[in-house]
């Protein structure tokens, strides 16, 4: 199946499962308060649905515009901007006719499900499958900087061990680049020597100069041959796919990086490679560097088992039986919602240029891998149930953290906004929710144009 195909079945998927359990988290304590529920809908239903049906004072249906979904309450100024009803009395089965309390409950309904279902999911995920994760104390001879003007801006260097950033222990190698994205400092090791360097302000515009870049860091790997080109001056010098640079000219090599600077000084020159094959042989191949510092040959992969073995990094799994994978669970929920807290103060910094990064379907879709896998799945519905939560709560009008906002000022008050005020009010906030949905997928748009 197609990979693109299978990301669009796996969004939707996610999509609906999170929009039919956040409008849950509103349609509950609306029945338990006995406020009428005039419309329960995944996706929105202009003009006609795709599917409709009556239950009690409900209708439950399917619209066919996939931006969303929402719960209908009557008696409360929503996205159907029907004002001709909120002109009558106030009726007791009416949204306005209850409690302060009551009111904010069903507000923070959807965003309360959202992280719970976030947590939840962590906490399965934690259970089934544990924490694979390559300690980052435990890469040996430090990171392999892939993208050297990346490095370059951020002051660091191939063999450094990066231990912390804001003076917060690195753990994970894995969560470096998130902490380096939402960081301010980072602390490295270098020669020996203990560094602190500041992390640029504008170095997130710089990641999203070329995404294809953003990962530039990795550990350091092996010189190993994936295959020779058929178009290489060395196409027939013996070397093989599978073979393992450990020597040109003599100068014994470790790593793949140490190649480039001897390659450099070689440029149109012979040279001699050592090779180590099938573990037993080794054999010198005599080959001809062009004249841009290369031998014709592809890189091969090496597997993080492999380097284990090697001594290069540790790949070490946590396991959690039921009572720890809860704990596991939370934690994941929490640090998630916090990191991605600290990613949208950086967004709206215009130095920090993140804002170009801002993406709309194209990239939630994107987040999801292009073959059927589970585990990514829900790792990847967690994830936009947590961004759902922290959008919705945000005090902007037409979102529920607008209306819990005016929910507030009326307890504190005791005065409760006007319905005209709550109407125009309402309008704002969904024009601001257009101009930033135009937005941010127009910067879909933009990158699959000319990036």
């Amino acid at each position: 199946m197609d990979p693109i195909l299978i990301k669009t079945l796996q969004f939707f998927l996610s999509l609906s499962i999170l929009i039919v359990l956040h409008e849950l988290g509103h349609f509950i304590p609306a029945k338990l308060f006995k406020t009428r529920v005039e419309k329960f809908y995944l996706f929105f239903d202009i003009k006609f649905s795709l599917f409709k049906k009556k239950i009690g004072d409900t209708v439950y249906g399917i619209g066919w515009l996939p931006l969303g979904g929402y719960v209908k309450i009557a008696g409360m100024i929503d996205e159907s901007m029907d004002t001709e009803a909120m002109k009558e009395e106030p009726k007791p089965w009416e949204f306005r006719s209850k409690p302060a309390w009551q009111r904010l409950i069903i507000m923070l309904g959807g965003v309360t499900v959202n992280f719970i279902l976030a947590v939840v999911i962590y906490i399965g995920l934690a259970y089934a499958y544990g924490d694979q994760y390559i300690p980052a104390d435990s890469l040996k001879d430090g990171v392999y900087v892939t993208e050297k003007p990346i490095g370059d801006k951020l002051g660091i260097e191939t063999g450094d061990k990066i231990i912390a950033v804001d003076g917060k222990k690195i753990t994970d190698f894995n969560a470096i680049f998130m902490d380096i994205v939402n960081g301010n400092s980072i602390t490295i090791v270098r020669d020996g020597k203990t560094i602190t360097k500041d992390i640029p302000v504008d170095f997130i515009a710089t990641l999203l100069e070329d995404e294809d870049k953003i990962r530039f860091l990795s550990p350091r790997i092996p010189f190993i041959i994936g295959g020779v080109s058929p178009e290489s001056a060395n196409k027939d010098s013996g070397l093989r796919a599978k073979d393992e640079i450990v020597a040109i000219n003599g100068h014994a090599i470790k790593y793949f990086d140490q190649a480039k600077p001897i390659l450099e000084d070689l440029k149109d020159q012979e040279a001699i490679l050592t090779v180590q094959r099938d573990d037993t042989t080794r054999k010198e191949i005599p080959v001809v560097i062009s004249d841009s510092a290369t031998i014709g040959v592809s890189l091969g992969g090496v597997s993080f088992a492999d380097l284990q073995a090697r001594g290069i990094l540790k790949v070490e799994t946590r396991k959690y039986n039921f009572f720890a994978s809860i704990p596991a669970g939370i934690n994941k929920g929490v640090s998630t919602l916090s990191s991605y807290i600290k990613q949208m103060k950086k967004i709206f910094n215009p130095e920090t240029g993140a804002y170009k990064g801002v993406g709309g379907f194209a990239a939630i879709g994107g987040l999801f891998p292009g073959a059927w896998d589970w585990p990514s799945f829900w790792s990847a519905t967690a994830f936009i149930s947590i961004i759902l939560a922290f959008m919705n709560i945000l005090p902007i009008p037409a979102l529920y953290g607008g209306h819990v906002t005016f929910l507030l000022y009326e307890m504190v008050t005791g005065r409760k906004p006007s319905d005209k005020f709550l109407e125009y009010a309402q309008m704002t906030g969904f024009f601001l929710l257009i101009a930033l949905l135009l937005f941010a997928n127009g910067n879909d748009l933009y990158k699959w144009l000319f990036k």
